[in-house]
């Protein structure tokens, strides 16, 4: 008798296991479908790459400009209402950069800046780009910024890469020797002839 109730003890008890992972497949699959326009949208969004270029010690640099987001706090980094565009700059350690650099890492303490020039009316702005975080790029440098004319003139963008006030970081005795004095020698970078409006007519979300 105590044998035959353990048996349908034992046949209830799985059967309840087995509804529950099915709901557990049911919505893990619903889950799933549900996510997929979001994951479509993302992938939908536009991204503007202005250039990509390389600089001593090992530094891979990705001039992007990119639609205007939500970045907080806002008094800070640019209101995306009053905004045209997000301009950044990735910047990444590659495999010739020195011994101990993660390749792939961000290169922290870049002292970043861009100027926009409208290409007809020659007007301009001068853009600091600061220490971003979100989840697709993790660290960046960027700023959100309203374009210094109409969204689908022509502009130019003299991107200013320099490395930080010598108080900034501490240099070791290694670093210097093997490196330099510096994290990096200031360079600039020139893009001409973009065209922004499609990135500045877009929304995120």
């Amino acid at each position: 008798m105590r044998s035959s109730i353990n048996r349908i003890i034992l046949l209830h008890f799985r059967q309840v296991t087995v509804n529950l992972e099915d709901v557990r497949v049911r919505k893990t699959i619903l889950g799933f479908i549900l996510s997929l326009p979001l994951f479509a949208a993302a992938a939908d969004l536009p991204e503007m790459v202005i250039g990509k270029e390389k600089t001593e010690p090992g530094i891979s640099l990705t001039f992007e400009g990119a639609i205007k987001d939500d970045v907080q706090p806002s008094q800070t980094f640019g209101l995306e209402s009053e905004s045209d565009i997000h301009i950044e700059v990735i910047a990444t350690w590659n495999e010739f950069a020195p011994r101990g650099a993660v390749v792939g890492g961000f290169v922290p303490y870049l002292d970043i800046t861009a100027v926009i020039k409208n290409q007809d009316s020659a007007e301009e702005i001068l853009v600091r780009l600061d220490p971003h975080l979100n989840l697709s790029d993790n660290f960046h440098y960027a700023r959100n910024t309203k374009l210094p004319g109409a969204r689908d003139d022509v502009y130019t963008v003299t991107f200013s890469v320099n490395g930080p006030e010598p108080s900034m970081v501490g240099l070791h005795y290694d670093w210097r020797v093997e490196v330099g004095d510096s994290l990096l020698d200031g360079e600039t970078f020139e893009f001409t002839d973009l065209d922004f409006s499609q990135i500045a007519g877009s929304r995120r979300r």
